[in-house]
């Protein structure tokens, strides 16, 4: 019988870990005692854990069914750096080493094997199967075998036929990331699974920042958060090849590194291409969607949507490729109109199940629009985006998540009341002329067009017709797609659009309608582009030692050949620079350093942080924290008061947090320096606080001009006057210099 209290151990002595996170230790002991199970846990959360601890500890071999060479490739050479015997049997192997492989199999060598779908019913890999003690199969990515998930695999309907032809049944566990209820049925139906533990853990990944940008010029935006994110790994995802091909040659004409990923180019280029990104050789590259999918790198600092993807599935799993180990990470989106109809385009005309005859394709393509009209709705509401995705995922909650680009206030609520019953109204006076059509002819109504079809159905002749000949097109359309978004009009057949119930709230009970809409201006761009620190993360580390760090390790990996990350990710070096061990045993308690690569990596890495403490002899006794810690975040502040200088330009009280930061060279939460310089300034009556329309804001003082903090009147992007406090170069040192009392 096995001792469910070894997985402790397992977990300590190959994963570096002393504590499971949330689902993995229900789904482990469900595997361990011979129950089947089915994990939905969000991309970072651990899954791969849930089956490689039980297949250390059971006395056979795990089987693990895998999509993607590279997934493979990811996770074999993982586990080997972790001291674990695993090997993949897939198409990137001679015929020599896939039978060199099979033979180390057959002689027990091997704890996990990794084999592609297509390889499991093979002769040669069923006479293994049936001649090894399998037990375990776990299914990874186990979405693929759903028509409902987002990479249907035919492949992966075979598994059954493969658990049949074995001498016994072994136990199978089923992992993904992202699953509907529909594919979690699927999932438990298609695979046959016995009475499967089911645990999902929630879908919210609190590390990553969701953003939508409305972007007029692509190009150009994409481009300023690629140099705002200078020094970040980043994956920019396209819709088409030629997208692919366009955004890599204008940002290498621009002087910025970027490589290229699509299946139009050769299999070298792509081999040569994808390694350069995850050897850290190109920190740049742009993508279709079929890059990425399961590989773990972990640095991915950002990723960009250049075109809006065809359903919210694909997007959160390509999105979910930054910030796998935990790191604070940005996922942008940039929208337009015309995103809509390039995937419809795609959807139309895509053949990718030639198995399906025509009534199921049909069925197929209506399922795809419809997520393709959830996945508009997403760049196109006015609630909070995280809980826009958890509401599509059946995670139902009510939620501001702060972490947004709607939370965070680029956008700010408008009431476009007005302009709602203007359109709905236009939809209404069609429907009574028993007419349909798109938003297209709709917004030409309204703009007064006299195009030829307004004319052929004598649609001047509506009372509806050149209301709103003052707004653009553009936001007309954008006002059409949000209505659309909350529920106000619906599709209809052939792409028209129709008036729904809710309609009715704004006709004829007047009801407002608020709507979010960008915010231009330089004084919240600070905020806009910062990412909260998640639960549990560290609050600042040595951002010098931390390079430092990272120089060794991407040294140590070109000796081995392997990815940096494969031998610590960026959350163990973090650790590192936080507890700053200098002996092996000190270097074990590193979360994420297992023995193994303790003794592979140990000495290379205590060395490097000793001769790191023996030329800053000042930071020995300084471990990174919080603000109020003894010296922890407040100790560093006030370490480098000192070299503190102010800047010729009127920061907000957020920027002033940052630019300490900076100029310190921390990484670190804003949020804590600023509230303790916001109390100080208070409690000084340096500053007051006042309520108007319901909210707090600051207020100068008679003491205000002490300490130079001046009160400004400014525009919002909608024409309303409102007042800030702004800390000019004189108000900005006075902080520098009390910053000893104010952090105390």
């Amino acid at each position: 019988m096995t001792d469910f209290s070894d997985k402790y151990s397992v977990l300590r002595d190959f994963f570096g870990h002393t504590d499971f996170r949330e689902g993995q230790q229900p789904l482990i002991d469900s595997l361990l005692c011979g129950r089947d199970a089915v994990g939905i846990m969000p991309t970072g959360a651990g899954k791969s854990m849930c089956y490689q601890i039980p297949a250390l500890m059971l006395d056979g071999i795990t089987i693990v069914i895998s999509p993607l060479i590279s997934l493979m490739k990811d996770q074999v050479n993982s586990l080997i750096q972790s001291g674990v015997r695993a090997a993949y049997l897939n198409s990137s192997l001679t015929p020599q080493q896939y039978n060199a492989a099979l033979g180390n199999a057959m002689r027990g060598m091997y704890k996990l094997i990794y084999v592609a779908p297509e390889r499991l019913c093979t002769p040669s890999f069923l006479e293994l199967a049936r001649n090894v003690r399998i037990s375990l199969v776990a299914v990874d990515e186990a979405h693929c075998v759903s028509q409902w998930g987002q990479d249907f695999r035919p492949h992966y309907m075979r598994i059954p036929e493969f658990l049949a032809q074995l001498p016994y049944r072994p136990t199978v566990g089923a992992f993904t990331a992202t699953a509907t209820e529909q594919v979690r049925l699927d999932i438990i139906r298609l695979l046959g699974l016995n009475d499967p533990l089911c645990i999902t853990t929630g879908f919210d990944r609190q590390n990553l920042y969701f953003g939508v940008i409305q972007a007029k010029d692509k190009y150009a935006q994409a481009k300023k958060i690629i140099k705002e994110n200078k020094g970040s790994c980043g994956i920019i995802y396209c819709a088409t090849r030629k997208a692919v091909e366009e955004v890599s040659e204008r940002l290498t004409a621009d002087g910025i590194a970027c490589t290229r990923y699509h299946a139009g180019l050769s299999p070298e280029e792509r081999k040569q291409n994808q390694d350069d990104f995850i050897y850290d050789r190109v920190e740049l590259i742009a993508a279709t969607n079929a890059f990425g999918m399961g590989i773990d790198k972990s640095n991915v600092g950002f990723v960009l949507h250049y075109n809006m993807p065809k359903n919210i599935e694909n997007y959160y799993q390509e999105a979910g490729r930054a910030g796998r180990d935990g790191s604070e990470a940005k996922c942008i989106l940039l929208y337009s109109a015309r995103d809509f109809m390039t995937n419809k385009f795609l959807i139309e005309n895509s053949n990718d199940n030639p198995d399906l005859d025509d009534e199921a394709l049909e069925e197929l393509h209506k399922r795809d629009m419809m997520k393709l009209r959830k996945m508009s709705d997403y760049c196109n509401t006015g609630r909070c985006l995280r809980q826009f995705i958890l509401d599509y995922f059946g995670e139902k909650r009510q939620c501001s998540c702060g972490n947004c680009s709607n939370c965070l206030g680029e956008t700010e609520l408008t009431d476009v009341t007005v302009e709602a019953q203007k359109i709905l109204s236009c939809v209404y006076r069609l429907h009574q002329r028993n007419l349909k059509f798109g938003t297209v002819v709709v917004s030409a109504i309204l703009k007064g067009s006299g195009n030829d079809k307004i004319k052929k159905f004598g649609l001047e002749n509506l009372s509806t017709y050149g209301i709103m000949k003052e707004d653009s097109t553009t936001r007309i359309r954008t006002i059409m797609r949000f209505l659309q978004a909350e529920g106000y009009l619906a599709d209809s057949e052939h792409s028209t659009i129709t008036l729904t119930r809710r309609a009715a709230e704004v006709l004829m009970q007047h009801k407002q309608v608020m709507m979010r809409m960008p915010k231009t201006g330089r004084a919240d761009k600070a905020e806009r582009t910062r990412t909260k620190t998640p639960s549990g993360e560290i609050g600042a580390f040595d951002r010098e030692l931390f390079e430092r760090l990272r120089a060794l390790r991407s040294k140590l990996a070109a000796q081995i050949s392997m990815p940096a990350y494969i031998i610590f990710n960026d959350a163990a070096l973090r650790q590192m620079c936080v507890l700053m061990p200098v002996t092996q045993s000190a270097f074990l308690e590193v979360p994420g350093v297992g023995k193994v690569k303790q003794e592979q990596y140990g000495s290379y890495f205590t060395a490097e942080i000793a001769a790191y403490l023996r030329e800053n002899p000042d930071k020995k006794n300084t471990a990174p924290g919080t603000v109020g810690e003894s010296g922890g975040l407040a100790g560093l502040i006030k370490n480098g008061a000192e070299s503190l200088q102010g800047v010729d330009t009127e920061l907000s009280l957020t920027q002033l947090g940052d630019e300490i930061l900076t100029q310190l060279g921390l990484s670190a939460e804003k949020k804590p320096v600023t509230e303790a310089i916001r109390s100080w300034l208070i409690n000084e009556n340096y500053l007051t606080e006042k309520i108007e329309n319901g909210r707090k804001r600051l207020s100068v003082t008679i003491l205000s001009e002490e300490a130079g903090i001046v009160e400004r009147e400014k525009i919002s992007s909608i024409n309303r006057a409102y007042k800030t406090v702004v800390f000019p170069k004189t108000a900005q040192e006075f902080v520098f210099e009390n910053l000893g009392e104010i952090l105390g």
